[in-house]
């Protein structure tokens, strides 16, 4: 008896299994007996869209993370988001940056903040020479309200600088040499009272210098190996900058007279590789401080004006590959700590004993100019041809003038043999 119920249940599910397999095969639909109705084939549905893989998850939220200060746990995640934006770590620095520790992340440093000496801040950042590549750094330092320090030379950061920057109160130092920025002069400086240092060179930005940045109360002022087109503004000399470096642009136009007004301030000026043009103004005499001058490499034009020889302090001085013509001044030569008089690919004509003997000591470069029995000079029909046509400067009397007390004259100069040297600020 039990071996034919189980024989009848096995004939039972062979058959249902019988009746469902065309139900799949053939597309219908199958009904109870009481509906023997047939639905037509089902319209095949439209594939799937391809999986899209999730964002790698966030790490790990300052709630679960133990911070020294409250000011930390809050640039925490834009620290994070900056990291996730970098394509580019050979040096593997951002590995650093992982854990609550950010005072220990490598390039950045924590401080008191000016407004609570209790409290622990992120307050500056050193990514000098880290190879970093990111297409911005919009969102990063702009948000990090209690910065002072910005340094990143040598990386290869993009894009624009953020008008935010003008928010961070705190910043007094920015470089970002030696980037790929792009765009137009970074104008949020112009409202940084307490920026004294900024170094945007070698980088790309364009267009014009705006002349309000020659009132900021900016220590150095480096700008120099962009692409800035303009005239030198005529409010130069209103710069409070000790160092001044305009060098590797296009600037044009004349070297301004106010030049002369930043006597208290300028220590070094960098002009070189330019498009400048004129006389060398009688006001450039007035740096009494200054120790580095070079105008090198552009259209200047005229004699050396006498008044340079009241630049007691100056140690480099170069004005080579420009179209100056005369005698060099013998007061110019009898400065006491000249260490390198650079003249050379000019046209000069003429130069006195002591301006010799410091050519034979390696402290003045007169080649390929016009100076009769002087070796490696340029050719009669060379210098013939320069002097075919008059040439003459607005105000000559100038020239001559000598606004203060000769220095007394070095006689280190008469017996030195050191070749001269180079600071290399560039």
């Amino acid at each position: 008896m039990g071996n034919f119920i189980l024989l009848n249940i096995e004939h039972l599910f062979l058959a249902f299994f019988i009746i469902l397999i065309p139900c799949f095969f053939d597309g219908v639909i199958c009904t109870d007996s009481e509906s023997s109705s047939i639905l037509p084939p089902l319209i095949p549905l439209p594939p799937l869209p391809p999986l899209v893989p999730l964002p790698p998850l966030p790490p790990l939220i300052p709630q679960l993370l133990n911070f020294a200060d409250q000011r930390l746990a809050l640039v925490y995640p834009i620290i994070m988001t900056f990291r996730n934006m970098i394509i580019s770590d050979p040096l593997g620095i951002t590995q650093t940056w992982v854990g609550s520790d950010i005072c220990n992340y490598k390039g950045f440093y924590c401080d008191n903040p000016p407004d609570n000496k209790s409290a622990t801040t992120l307050a500056s950042i050193d990514f000098n020479g880290f190879q970093l590549s990111a297409p911005t750094l919009d969102g990063f330092i702009d948000q990090l309200p209690d910065l002072a320090l910005f340094h990143a030379n040598s990386n290869n950061f993009s894009g624009i600088v953020s008008p935010k920057i003008a928010n961070l109160q705190y910043l007094y130092e920015l470089d970002i040499s030696n980037n790929n920025f792009s765009g137009p002069f970074p104008t949020a400086v112009l409202t940084m009272n307490s920026l004294s240092f900024l170094d945007i060179r070698y980088n790309s930005f364009t267009g014009s210098v705006p002349p309000q940045i020659f009132k900021q109360t900016l220590d150095v002022l480096f700008i120099n190996n962009n692409n800035f087109i303009q005239k030198l503004p005529d409010n130069l000399g209103a710069t409070r900058a000790l160092y001044l470096t305009l060098a590797n642009n296009r600037f044009t136009g004349p070297l301004p007279k106010s030049i002369g007004s930043a006597s208290s301030s300028l220590k070094e000026v960098l002009l070189l590789n330019n498009l400048i043009t004129g006389c060398i103004p009688y006001e450039l005499g007035f740096l009494r401080d200054a120790t580095l001058f070079d105008a090198g490499n552009n259209l200047l034009t005229g004699p050396l004006p006498c008044s340079l020889g009241c630049l007691d302090k100056m140690e480099e001085l170069n004005f080579a590959g420009n179209l100056l013509y005369g005698k060099v001044p013998e007061v110019v030569c009898e400065l006491g700590n000249l260490v390198n008089l650079s003249l050379s690919n000019n046209y000069f004509t003429s130069v006195g004993p002591i301006c010799r003997q410091l050519i034979k000591n390696g402290v003045i470069d007169l080649r390929k100019n016009c100076i009769q029995h002087l070796a490696d000079q340029r050719s009669v029909e060379e210098c013939t041809l320069f002097f075919v046509n008059p040439r003459s400067c607005p105000d000559p009397s100038t020239f001559s003038l000598l606004p203060c007390k000769v220095p007394p004259k070095s006689k280190g100069h008469l017996v030195s043999d050191n070749a001269a040297f180079s600071k290399h600020r560039l």
